[in-house]
């Protein structure tokens, strides 16, 4: 195989074992549901900022995850349930969203640059971070890199590119589904964003929980009780 052949390996290997784990429907989903306020312009900034910070986490993250990891004392496990705890949060704040969330509705009068100013920043957390680039996609990412710097079967090159590229089309596939978000939200209505909200927050409670318990059971079957 040539080294463009292998290259185009790498990168599908990369999209196959990676998109699974960053989903971005699901965050898609999450956007619905923590974007009922937002004009358009608002919402598709919002995803082009996510994009783009779901990039540069995993650059991060592959090319110095694994020395922050041990700079910090962090652990994988300790990772899962530290992400764990963040998407349980998140869940029960759209399960049970506080009254005054609701006066935000009431604002259709204000301006264009003073509606940007009350729209919560939700790019980084939670879209970029820990729906998409969450405790599974970082602990993948970091595992991925200590394997290849064991060893691997490609070119010095490819090896260099190949990561960049994945993380880009990565990027690429969240925001045009992100963008998408508007005509699923014209074709929904408020009430059934409002419904999705409810059941993603559900979503994401339980989702956190699994977060800690694998977190918990890697903890126990790395240090298991003493006989």
């Amino acid at each position: 195989m040539t080294e463009i052949g292998l290259l185009f390996k790498a990168i599908g290997l990369g999209l196959v074992i990676l998109l699974p784990l960053a989903n971005p429907l699901t965050t898609v989903a999450l956007l619905l549901g923590l974007s009922g306020n937002m004009t358009e312009q608002e919402r598709n900034r919002q995803s082009m900022m996510a994009s783009v910070y779901v990039f540069i986490i995993m650059m991060v993250t592959y090319y110095a995850g694994q020395v922050v990891m041990n700079t910090f004392g962090i652990s994988i496990p300790g990772l899962r349930i530290a992400g764990g705890l963040i998407v349980a949060f998140i869940g029960f704040r759209m399960l049970f969203p506080q009254p005054h969330a609701e006066e935000k509705t009431m604002v259709e009068h204000k301006t264009e640059e003073m509606k940007k100013q009350d729209s919560p920043n939700i790019a980084f957390v939670p879209l970029a971070m820990p729906s998409t680039a969450g405790p599974g996609t970082i602990a993948m990412i970091i595992s991925s890199a200590s394997a290849i710097k064991d060893g691997v079967d490609y070119p010095g090159w490819v090896i260099a590119v190949a990561p960049v590229l994945i993380f880009l089309i990565i990027g690429l596939i969240l925001w045009v589904c992100l963008r998408s978000s508007g005509a699923i939200m014209r074709l929904v209505g408020k009430s059934g964003i409002e419904a999705i909200s409810r059941v993603m927050g559900f979503l994401l409670v339980c989702m956190g929980v699994q977060f800690g318990i694998n977190g918990i059971l890697e903890i126990i079957s790395h240090y298991p009780p003493a006989a």
